[in-house]
């Protein structure tokens, strides 16, 4: 666990061993989510990456008979 310390605009840098292993880039877009005492940093994947992960997924839906 690394310590960082918030600038008076309540700013705080990654350290840059975080920043390798997340592979994070500049102006990549974080969500930001308080728990409890606690605030967590997700960084948001572009769209892109989420081609193909439902690849081989079943999409047959069992249907019920129409009814009249």
């Amino acid at each position: 666990m690394q310590t960082v310390t918030v600038s008076p605009k309540f700013q705080v840098i990654i350290p840059a061993d975080i920043r390798r292993n997340l592979n994070l880039q500049v102006g990549q877009k974080m969500q930001i989510v308080q728990c409890g005492e606690r605030i967590e940093l997700l960084p948001v994947k572009p769209v892109k990456t989420m081609r193909g992960f439902l690849r081989g997924i079943d999409t047959d839906v069992p249907r019920e008979a129409d009814r009249v």
